[in-house]
């Protein structure tokens, strides 16, 4: 007896609909947010002067990867060797490794890439220790291995803590014949509190003081350095910070946001209300894009809902799924209705629970469409997404490859 065939989580049929025809729970793209926030993102870059290399980290699709760069995006940005791996078999032949490259065989990862001429990789270092490493690692390989200074904060995650380490850490790289200084990259994301956006000036402020002095010292190996930061909620402080001190023009001034292409109903729908009030000319800000979608399984009590969606399904980190639409099953046209006064209260690996709100009739078998917080931890539970259109019908079927 043969085993039956394998089913992708989430793959759907092209012209399949989300009421009718798709295997739930599903993790659902709509078309015209995702291409809206896509080219809202690069026109915003690119009109500060700078470039964009979105942090592919949040989606792995490569097919999200083509779209950003066919919009204008100078590279993408991602976690780790295997990411970028990943990211070269989708096409993408730019890469800022924005971490650390360690341990051989991850550097021997990477240096199989290498040997493609048009591939252009930088990751970071901010470690003597790391550079002897790398350096020691591409020399007997017959490679140069372009790496970038990271400028960290105290209590914050990587990078060298005060401006004096980075200095002699790009003394460590000139050591080193088979490692080019290619630019330094900080991240702002870890500064909070009420003092955040002063904070995170001051932080882009000594990154361009440290890229300036650098500069001055002969420490790079480009004419024209990179210097990027940014992350998906401070990105306008950072573009600001870049652009009023003419990093532009010294320098390639890159932002790596990533969260924007799906964008959420969570702390990334908070953070743009913040961005747009802060900035008084930007009119609309970036659509949520991104959805779960799951049946009612059990209405055990009254005012009670099961949902047949759990932590194995969607991001629980930063808030718990928000409840959109019902949607009667099977049902066309597709007319769904608001049940946003209803709660999750609690998630378990293969369930949701939530409160049914006065007013709103549920039976079993109906569909409800969820908002998430924080996308990058929903993208990662799912083997394929669904991309539909304004009808609810899919239209192409995106994998990722985490």
């Amino acid at each position: 007896m043969s085993a039956p065939n394998a089913v992708e989580k989430g793959a759907a049929a092209v012209g399949a609909h989300l009421v009718r025809d798709v295997s739930l729970p599903a993790l659902v793209l709509h078309r015209e947010a995702l291409e809206h926030n896509i080219r809202w993102m690069q026109a915003f870059v690119s009109n500060s002067g700078a470039e964009l290399a979105p942090h592919g980290k949040t989606s792995m699709m490569p097919a999200l990867f083509q779209r950003q760069i066919e919009a204008g995006a100078w590279g993408i940005t991602l976690a780790n060797a295997v990411q970028t791996r990943a990211a070269y078999a989708g096409g993408v032949r730019r890469v800022l490794m924005a971490n650390q490259l360690v341990g051989a065989p991850n550097m021997a990862l990477v240096a199989d890439l290498l040997a493609d001429n048009d591939f252009d990789f930088h990751c970071m270092v901010d470690h003597p220790d790391n550079v002897t490493d790398l350096g020691l690692f591409f020399a007997a390989r017959g490679l140069r291995l372009n790496v970038m200074i990271e400028y960290g904060v105290v209590g914050g995650r990587c990078g060298c803590r005060s401006e004096q380490e980075v200095r002699e850490l790009a003394k460590a790289i000139k050591a080193q014949p088979a490692l080019a200084l290619t630019g330094i990259e900080g991240y702002e994301g870890v500064i909070h509190g009420e003092q955040a956006v002063s904070g995170i000036r001051d932080f882009a402020a000594s990154l361009v003081r440290l890229a300036v002095d650098l500069q001055n010292n002969g420490s790079f190996d480009l004419p024209k350095p990179i210097i990027t930061a940014s992350g998906s909620a401070w990105y306008d402080l950072i573009a600001e910070s870049f652009e009023t001190q003419n990093a532009a023009g010294r320098f390639l001034s890159v932002l790596r946001p990533g969260s924007y292409v799906a964008h959420d109903h969570g702390i990334y729908k908070d953070a743009q209300c913040c961005v747009l009030d802060r900035r008084s000319d930007l009119n609309e800000g970036l659509r949520p894009a991104l959805e779960v979608w799951a049946h009612v399984q059990s209405m055990p009590e009254p005012g009670f809902a099961v949902i047949a969606l759990g932590k194995r399904d969607v991001a629980y980190d930063a808030g718990l799924p928000v409840p959109l639409k019902r949607y009667k099953a099977g049902i066309l046209p597709a007319e769904g209705d608001d049940v946003s006064a209803c709660k999750v209260t609690a998630v378990m690996d293969q369930h949701a629970f939530m409160t049914v709100a006065p007013g709103v009739e549920l039976r079993i078998g109906d569909i409800i469409s969820f908002g998430t917080s924080h996308p990058c931890l929903t993208f990662d539970k799912w083997q394929v997404g669904c991309l539909v259109d304004e009808q609810l019908q899919v239209v192409e079927s995106l994998h990722t490859c985490f």
